[in-house]
């Protein structure tokens, strides 16, 4: 059975990002089995990207 997105990371635990600031530009993770959420801290209602497990493992060595 296949969930919607957003209803998987509903349930899901948010964390902050290790290398977000401490200041107000920070944005927190959830990492289900099937997605990875990433939304803004300070405006978490305002919108969450989404991305499958292959596309968040190619955007992180993208970054490295």
């Amino acid at each position: 059975m296949q969930h919607d997105r957003s209803s998987v990371l509903d349930m899901a635990t948010w964390r902050k990002a290790r290398r977000s600031a401490n200041n107000s530009s920070c944005v927190e993770v959830a990492v289900t089995p099937e997605v990875v959420g990433v939304r803004d801290t300070k405006d978490r209602t305002g919108g969450t990207l989404t991305f499958t497990r292959p596309q968040w493992s190619s955007f992180l060595e993208t970054l490295r």
